[in-house]
């Protein structure tokens, strides 16, 4: 028996899945055009009709938009629908400028919850399960969204929010909590302190759902032995919807895009040029039935792969690649790309937890990067000489994937600050050397 919320969407033909999606396109074109000014205007700058989108092959007619433009556009600007038939806003966090608030009318949520059950159940949730819910709650969509997936499903919810670790343990064990929905860098501290308190005896987890940041397959593995769960990947923004958009099948070779819902394509960067599936670009997303807040479309930034490739879970929803990085994230230092994913990938391979954090500064005009990391608790280095060597043998597995230096320090563990939250990872401080620069 497979694992599906709504088989009769989930196992679609693809040709039946495109042309729902163009119904729907032709749809929600005219209903931007004829709601939201912005969209108006933005199309008839790009001399583009509603009449002129008869499908989904016209989709590249349509002008790109971007986070600049919702943080222009803050707070009403892309509301489609009267604020009294909005039901709840939600909220990114607005550290890197403006807040982006977007807005549900009732049927938006319903779709957002039936997204998110999807989600669990392709993790083998069922309404026998406890899902343990410990993604914030409040603006941020990732408890929302989880916690409405699983009452969509019937699964007792346990609506932990974050923070508050050994409460997150108590219920955990007293509870008997089956799922666990939190950030992957959370669910590696959850199953370290699971082990440092000696209970992972007493966790009945049998899969976790993680998103909300980049993580790689090493540490994947890492949370899968520490917690001995299965742990499967989740994709959303609060720009398009939360967490749902796409999900992880048991497969565990890329997320299920919701394609009733949501439209994806893949970009070059640079040029906008649309490019065919298997080929590595930008993610796109057009919402296709939200109402509230409707983004066509958008540019998420995320560097990915989509596929058509047949999946033996038997969904036939386009599958996308975790994404690679994010083409506002990646670092350029000393005109090389970085991506932190590619460190975590190194210190993985190389017997250490995705326990770290970059710093990159200048020093008069060249770049510095540096890497701290905590070294594991059952192996600290015997003496100076032999933390010099394992920082050497880290500096030159850096090297050979980066193709540049890196400083690293290793540092005694619980050292680096946990996050409950989104992990800081990277602190770039050559904004500040510029900025000093300038007065």
């Amino acid at each position: 028996m497979k694992n599906y919320f709504n088989p009769e969407i989930e196992t679609m033909p693809v040709e039946d899945i495109k042309k729902l999606q163009s119904e729907r396109l032709v749809d929600q074109v005219r209903f931007v055009y004829d709601n939201v000014e912005f969209y108006k205007n933005r199309m008839d700058e790009a001399n583009v009709k509603p009449e002129d989108i008869k499908g989904v092959e016209d989709l590249h007619k349509l002008p790109f938009i971007n986070k600049d433009d919702l943080r222009d556009q803050y707070p009403y600007g892309l509301v489609g629908v009267p604020l009294s038939d909005c039901v709840r806003i939600q909220s990114t966090s607005g550290t890197t400028g403006r807040r982006v608030v977007a807005f549900y009318t009732q049927n938006d949520i319903d779709i957002w919850d039936t997204c998110c059950a999807r989600a669990i159940v392709a993790a083998g949730g069922t309404k026998d399960d406890v899902v343990h819910v410990c993604y914030g709650y409040g603006l941020f969509t990732g408890g929302p969204g989880l916690n409405g997936g699983s009452h969509k499903v019937g699964s007792l919810t346990l609506p932990m929010s974050s923070g508050n670790t050994d409460r997150q343990i108590q219920f955990m064990t007293d509870l008997g909590s089956t799922i666990l929905c939190c950030t992957p860098s959370y669910a590696a501290y959850l199953g370290e302190s699971i082990r440092e308190r000696g209970v992972i005896d007493q966790i009945k987890l049998k899969a976790g759902i993680f998103g909300a940041e980049a993580w790689t397959e090493e540490m994947r593995h890492n949370i899968e032995n520490t917690l001995g769960i299965k742990a499967y990947d989740i994709y959303g923004l609060t720009e398009i919807t939360g967490p749902g958009v796409s999900f992880e099948c048991e497969e565990q070779r890329g997320m299920h895009v919701n394609e009733d819902h949501f439209i994806a394509e893949i970009i070059n960067p640079q040029t906008g040029e649309v490019l065919p599936d298997g080929e590595k670009g930008e993610l796109v997303f057009s919402c296709i039935t939200k109402k509230g807040f409707p983004l066509l479309r958008y540019r998420t930034r995320d560097i990915c792969v989509l596929s058509r490739e047949k999946c033996s879970c038997g969904r036939t929803l386009i599958r996308m690649s975790k994404p690679l990085g994010r083409s506002d994230d990646m670092m350029v230092v000393k005109g090389v790309n970085v991506f932190p994913s590619q460190i975590e990938t190194v210190l993985l391979n190389t017997g250490y937890e995705a326990n770290y954090q970059l710093v990159v500064d200048r020093v008069g005009n060249n770049d510095t990067i540096a890497c701290s990391v905590e070294w594991l608790p059952d192996n600290p280095p015997v003496d100076k000489h032999d933390k010099e060597i394992r920082e050497k043998k880290l500096v030159a597995a850096l090297k050979s994937m980066l193709g540049i230096a890196v400083e690293v320090n290793l540092v005694a563990p619980k050292s680096i600050p946990r996050s409950e939250g989104k992990a800081v990872r990277v602190i770039d401080n050559r904004k500040l050397y510029e900025e000093s620069k300038l007065k």
